[in-house]
């Protein structure tokens, strides 16, 4: 799957999503993979990921919950195109 195979569609963050939302957007090369495909975040990049980001320890802690749905819709997602 690539960028290309998305439609070009707007959708809206809401506020409280929004610093989960930079934090999964920048881990998007941090996919753990497996012989069938990816299985999950890499969660050690996380850590420096957000570092990177600017945000504090307690703002990844409250992330981390949505950062997980993001997550697992991605990996629904990337199963039924398979």
């Amino acid at each position: 799957m690539t960028r290309a195979d998305l439609p070009e569609v707007e959708h809206e963050v809401l506020a409280d999503a929004w610093p989960a939302f930079r934090l999964f957007e920048a881990m998007s090369t941090q996919w753990r993979v497996g012989m069938g495909g990816a299985i999950g975040l890499d969660y050690s990049a996380i850590p420096p990921t957000a570092s990177m980001l600017g945000m504090k320890r307690k703002e990844i802690t409250e992330a981390f919950h949505d950062l997980r749905v993001m997550e697992a819709e991605a990996l629904l997602i990337m199963s039924e195109s398979k």
